[in-house]
């Protein structure tokens, strides 16, 4: 039954968050009360997502790290770069939509990243390395790439971020490769089905949860958050072409086009949104947080055109 609902949601999944979405933003009062268990169900995410590899193969990655340097160029330098020229193009006179625009994009990769990329075959290692990497590397990135575009100065709490990142990335991903090499790949042979059911079900939580916190902004919409989230989805559906085409370009095989693909595409809004509260005006939020409506969308859409090559 288990795996007749994962196949069941693997093939509507470009239905199923948007629904989820939906309902986040028409039930929000529902769907906050999720939002304290957000963290733990991504750990969860991270520990499905990193049960396909293994240490000799994240080390393999880091041997080899031309994919994953793209990555991060495109992720840190030539996205965030285009998502500042857009808002000095369209909102030049608001300062605090361009920050949120190029907040949006400033972030770190997605830890449901991974489940995408398990989902379409995907080369897990790059993936599950891009991820540690860049939340590692997210407490300096993010300041430096606001200075320089934005002239922001943003001082974070590095330790508590990074906490929080060792919970939610490094201890999931560390403890699913252990396991691996604790069973001799046992476990990468079992598990990754048994659990993938309640992935699924715990990236529709999340989407869920998340979703609440854009309710009032989606409520109150007038005609430059409408322009603003226009924009935003643009540069959203751009990074993923984007990633699938220098993939193509690098003449990559396909399992590293798809980490490629959603390496560029996703990213921790949730960490955006954190920053974006806690260091400037309510407005750089908005932004921030419309980009949840269309991240889960897009990653499945991307997915289907992917499955039909």
């Amino acid at each position: 039954m288990l795996n007749r609902f994962n196949r069941f949601i693997e093939k509507w999944m470009a239905l199923v968050t948007p629904t989820c979405l939906l309902f986040g933003v028409c039930f929000p009062d529902i769907a906050k009360h999720g939002l304290p268990f957000v963290t733990v169900v991504f750990a969860f995410m991270t520990f499905t997502g990193a049960l396909k590899s293994r240490f000799r193969d994240v080390a393999n990655v880091f041997g080899h790290p031309g994919a994953l340097l793209t990555i991060l160029v495109l992720l840190h330098a030539v996205i965030p770069s285009a998502a500042c020229a857009a808002g000095h193009l369209f909102f030049g006179d608001n300062p605090e939509l361009i920050t949120g625009m190029v907040l949006e994009f400033a972030v770190p990769t997605a830890v449901v990243g991974l489940m995408w990329v398990t989902i379409y075959d995907g080369n897990s290692p790059l993936s599950l390395s891009l991820v540690i990497l860049d939340t590692i590397l997210a407490p300096f990135l993010i300041p430096l790439t606001l200075r320089i575009l934005i002239g922001s100065s943003v001082t974070m709490d590095t330790s508590k971020m990074m906490r929080e990142l060792v919970f939610m990335v490094a201890f999931p991903a560390v403890l699913a490769m252990a396991l691996n090499e604790v069973t001799k790949g046992k476990v990468m042979k079992t598990w990754p089905g048994k659990l993938a059911p309640f992935s699924k079900m715990a990236l529709i939580f999340v989407v869920t949860s998340n979703s609440s916190k854009v309710a009032p902004y989606v409520r109150n919409m007038n005609l430059q958050r409408v322009k603003v989230a226009g924009a935003i989805l643009v540069l959203a559906a751009s990074g993923y072409a984007l990633g699938w085409l220098v993939a193509h370009l690098f003449r990559q095989d396909r399992a590293t086009a798809v980490s490629m693909m959603y390496g560029t595409g996703m990213r921790n809004i949730s960490a955006g949104a954190v920053i974006a509260a806690a260091y400037f005006p309510g407005e750089v939020l908005f932004p921030v947080m419309i980009g949840t409506l269309f991240q889960q969308v897009l990653a499945a859409l991307f997915g289907k055109l992917l499955a039909q090559k």
